[in-house]
């Protein structure tokens, strides 16, 4: 379907462009959120009418979004979840959980505006991106911990998280552990005996 842009699409083109795209993109995203129109004659005159409201319209919202994104860029929000030792989450943050804490911090920002590919899993400094205008966008920082306390000593660079044990050593653990427990000495695995010299002169001879 060819639809004519009402302002820019990032990969797709700019306010007036008419593009072809894909019918179901067109019809679930484009034309229900205003962004585009069906490229038809009628449509095309229409733009072309309105082309310079349009146009001083997307320049006021460029500068209110700028004017917001000089005060939001650089931010940090805290997300408080449950997590493991190892820092992965009992669930995740999503563009929901990023948009509610971004406005409790006093922007208003909704989840079509958080730029979220997947969502976070884990603890840490995490950086999004928030699409204030097609044309201006500022990136944040989300810092998930199991606490404020443990946010507070995240951002000042502290790593929260725990390496998780490998296998090997978690069974060496445990068998110590046992020992302990029934009274045995623990030892280190003790080395192969190297053969004496009369073993040695022994299998020669019996190898010629």
């Amino acid at each position: 379907m060819e639809v004519i842009l009402l302002q820019r699409i990032a990969k797709l083109g700019q306010m007036g462009d008419t593009v072809r795209v894909r019918n179901g993109y067109a019809r679930n995203f484009l034309l229900p959120t205003g962004k585009a129109l069906r490229a038809t004659e009628a449509n095309k005159k229409r733009f072309e009418e309105q082309r310079i409201e349009l146009e001083a319209r997307n320049l006021e919202r460029r500068s209110e979004a700028q004017a917001v994104a000089e005060k939001l860029g650089g931010q940090s929000f805290v997300i408080v979840r449950q997590a493991g030792e190892a820092g992965h989450l009992y669930g995740s943050v999503s563009a929901r959980d990023i948009a509610e804490a971004v406005s409790a911090g006093g922007f208003q920002v909704n989840r079509d505006q958080v730029v979220l590919n997947a969502a976070i899993k884990a603890i840490g400094l995490h950086q999004v991106p928030i699409h204030l205008h097609p044309e201006v966008e500022r990136n944040v920082t989300i810092n998930v911990a199991r606490s404020k306390e443990e946010a507070e000593r995240q951002a000042k660079g502290e790593k929260l998280a725990v390496e998780a044990t490998s296998i090997q050593d978690l069974g060496l653990e445990v068998g110590a552990a046992l020992a302990e427990a029934s009274g045995e000495e623990v030892k280190p695995a003790a080395a192969a005996e190297k053969p004496s010299a009369k073993g040695r002169r022994k299998r020669a001879a019996e190898a010629s």
